[in-house]
């Protein structure tokens, strides 16, 4: 039946047809829709609507309005002491920004119209630094704010005549300038992301294209996948843009980069796994379209198995509470599903068209081929060795010793798994941006300056009923705080209180986030004791340091949802395409314990090896659903070929010459898609270069270890068993030395 399923592709006809489908989608599509990269939202919430810190914070803009707006901090900063003339240069901007207000500015301190001496008692003690903030009105689009950062930088440099924006923090003799606060980071954040998805897209087409010309010296065969994976992100993008548009999905620049790897890595993988079998069928099929068709049989139900569990896998990401893993969903398997149709369809459609002369210039021939094109060069023929590479000597050690093989691959992968506990977590989005980003500049310019807390207070408000609950004393009596302002009451209930409390510790922390919930548990308390009826309702503490601990427990709900979730569905498809429990659960095992084994590599490498202090806390969400989707991936591949095989051969023959067959292609895709991954690393956002880190090695890790060395051992262990409950009939092992399966 695949054979037939095949003619709707491959047909003399058929081919053209299915070739000018795909263009006509990919124009009609880039013409009509808008591209996904337009439609980029990088400023998307990530916490629920329900979450503790978003309900304090919409209660605290809409009961202490004198809060409200987004602020962006402008840091002065002269090493050796602000000047009168520094305060001047201040008062100006202030002075400018009142009388000619930038579009959606809110409201502003008044500055110009302080006297120089209370100006300078709102510098830092030290006197290096001084704060002035500028709010703009919530929800401001990224490129009105941008619009207006470069305005303040073009103001302030006709003032001074010079530019402190450019000037170092360090120069003592120069006085220099920084926009941080929300509006710098998320400006800064846009302006990371803006044209990184060009060239990650150019980086890993480069890459890819070198990759294939090493590996297989083919160009026309080097550019067959690339067509492939590129008219499959011409479909995409459009589509996910048309989605975005209509407020179906939310896209990041994030999830844009992490996706054009994912196309152009697993995409080629499923192209190459094709071409590898219709290279095979050459050498034993005269007709190019005999071999074509028995190829896509081989190969169809494999790739279409790998893809459906990639995009599976990657969908349930939509269980997932925490933004930015939600967000991920539908971008990641609609381009892996988009790209599997590409695989079975437009790539053998390609190679009918062009035909053996893909793989110029080592074209692949039958033995009577050779014969022939010999006798016409009036050349004698001289059949060409058969090449046994490392895929048969591995493929002889698993079955020899496979005892030995499963050892050693457990203890080196579970002593790697052993690191993953010591991992540490930071939920800081502002520790992935570079250091000498501006607004990272200015963070450190006030936190060096001022109180850590200063940074991002912790805003408390409570519901006293009028009666003395004593909390601003117990908020200034707890170990963490520096300092707390006054009570500040509603503007529509008095008996709403509103305080300002400033840590003594770095407020992004995760001892400042550990205290949120001792912090709530302690007000509940205090306001029971005063004699506040329903204080658990009474309280709400908000601020980044309770957002940050509200994301950290989101995140810990998802895995606990996501991961069985991802695990229970492959075990489902392994079941389903294999019709055995125990190569699922094995198949499932060693893929975690290979997920498990990178996150520890990873943090080595990471942590001792580039003095990292803790990973970004979506981390092992993000590689988990990867890793083992991706894993099963060259598993279902490998192992297709020895359930294939052993029914024609017994099952130790059929382990070494699938272990052989597959080798060369997998290791070839699995260093492929491990340098996909690694691309990432070269992006400035710490995030995508620790995900890019772990998720490559992982990859390799599958390739290089679980797929030909552990996967192939256990199934040589097992023999019959590894079919349970399915009914194998196996042929007796008859060469020496072999055992009776």
């Amino acid at each position: 039946m695949l054979e037939k399923w095949s003619g709707l592709f491959i047909g003399r006809r058929s081919r053209w047809v299915t070739l000018l489908v795909w263009i006509a989608l990919a124009v009609l599509l880039t013409v009509l829709l808008p591209a996904v990269g337009e439609k980029e939202k990088n400023n998307a919430p990530n916490l629920e609507a329900t979450s503790p810190s978003v309900l304090a914070d919409q209660l605290i803009k809409e009961q202490f309005p004198s809060s409200s707006g987004v602020p962006a901090l402008v840091v002065w900063h002269r090493e050796g002491g602000l000047t009168t003339e520094d305060y001047t240069v201040i008062q100006e901007l202030a002075r400018s920004l009142t009388e000619q207000p930038l579009p959606a500015q809110a409201e502003t301190i008044p500055l110009h119209q302080l006297p120089p001496p209370a100006l300078a008692q709102m510098a830092s003690e030290d006197k290096t630094t001084f704060v002035q903030p500028v709010a703009f009105v919530e929800a401001t689009a990224t490129e009105i704010l941008k619009d207006n950062l470069d305005a303040i930088q073009e103001r302030t440099r006709a003032i001074v005549k010079t530019d402190p924006f450019a000037a170092s923090v360090e120069d003592a003799s120069a006085l220099s300038a920084r926009i941080t606060g929300p509006v710098g980071i998320s400006v800064d954040a846009t302006g990371l992301f803006q044209g990184a998805d060009v060239s990650l897209l150019i980086a890993t087409v480069l890459l890819v294209l070198v990759l294939l010309l090493l590996i297989y010296r083919s160009p026309i065969l080097a550019i067959i996948p690339l067509i492939g994976v590129g008219f499959a992100y011409l479909v995409t993008s459009p589509v996910l843009g048309w989605m975005a548009g209509e407020g179906w999905i939310t896209v990041d620049g994030q999830a844009i980069s992490i996706m054009t790897v994912l196309l152009f890595g697993a995409g080629t993988d499923y192209c190459l796994f094709f071409i590898s079998h219709f290279r095979q069928e050459l050498r034993r099929e005269t007709d190019k379209m005999a071999a074509l068709r028995r190829a896509f049989k081989d190969a169809s139900g494999a790739i279409a198995m790998s893809g459906f569990t990639v995009v599976l896998s990657l969908f349930a990401l939509l269980a997932a509470k925490y933004g930015a893993y939600h967000r991920f969903a539908v971008p990641f398997s609609l381009s892996i599903f988009i790209m599997g149709l590409a695989s079975l369809t437009l790539i053998p459609a390609l190679l009918a068209i062009i035909g053996r002369a893909s793989f110029f210039p080592f074209i692949p021939r039958t033995e009577e081929m050779e014969r022939a094109r010999a006798q016409a060069k009036n050349k004698v023929y001289k059949p060409s060795k058969q090449q046994r590479g490392p895929g048969h000597a591995i493929g002889r050690l698993v079955v020899a010793k496979p005892w030995t093989v499963v050892i050693c691959c457990i203890v080196l992968l579970g002593s790697l798994a052993g690191f993953a506990p010591q991992i540490k977590f930071t939920y800081d989005l502002l520790s992935s941006f570079p250091k000498d980003m501006p607004s990272s500049e200015g963070f450190a310019m006030i936190s060096e300056a001022y109180s850590p807390g200063d940074l991002a207070p912790v805003t408390v408000v409570v519901q006293t009923d009028g009666k003395e609950t004593g909390v601003e004393e117990l908020l200034a009596a707890q170990p963490l705080v520096d300092h707390v302002s006054a009570a500040v009451p509603s503007v529509s209930d008095p008996q709403l209180l509103s305080y300002s409390v400033s840590l003594n510790i770095n407020p992004y922390s995760q001892q400042a986030m550990d205290a949120i919930p001792e912090l709530r548990a302690q007000l509940e308390q205090q306001l029971e004791g005063a004699g506040v009826t329903g204080a658990a309702a009474k309280v709400w503490i908000g601020g980044q340091t309770a957002a940050q601990h509200d994301a950290e427990q989101l995140t810990i709900r998802d895995m606990t949802v996501v991961i069985p979730l991802v695990i229970v569905l492959i075990m489902i498809l392994l079941v389903a395409y294999l019709r055995s429990v125990t190569a699922m659960l094995y198949l499932i095992g060693t893929v975690v314990l290979s997920y498990g084994s990178a996150l520890g590599l990873g943090w080595i490498i990471l942590h001792y090896g580039m003095g990292v202090e803790a990973i970004q806390g979506a981390i092992p969400l993000y590689a988990f659903a990867f890793l083992v989707a991706l894993g099963e991936d060259y598993n279902i591949f490998m192992i297709s070929s020895i359930w294939n095989k052993r029914k024609s051969m017994p099952l130790h023959q059929a382990i070494r010459e699938g272990v052989a067959e597959t080798g060369g292609v997998i290791t070839s895709a699995g260093l492929i898609l491990a340098a996909t991954f690694a691309v990432l690393a070269t992006l400035p956002i710490q995030v995508l270069v620790q995900f890019g880190l772990i998720t490559a090695i992982g990859v390799l890790m599958d390739t290089f270890i679980v797929r030909p060395f552990l996967v192939p051992a256990i199934t040589a262990l097992l023999g019959k068993a590894a079919f349970w409950p399915g009914k194998a009939e196996l042929i007796e092992e008859t060469t020496a030395g072999g055992s009776n399966s």
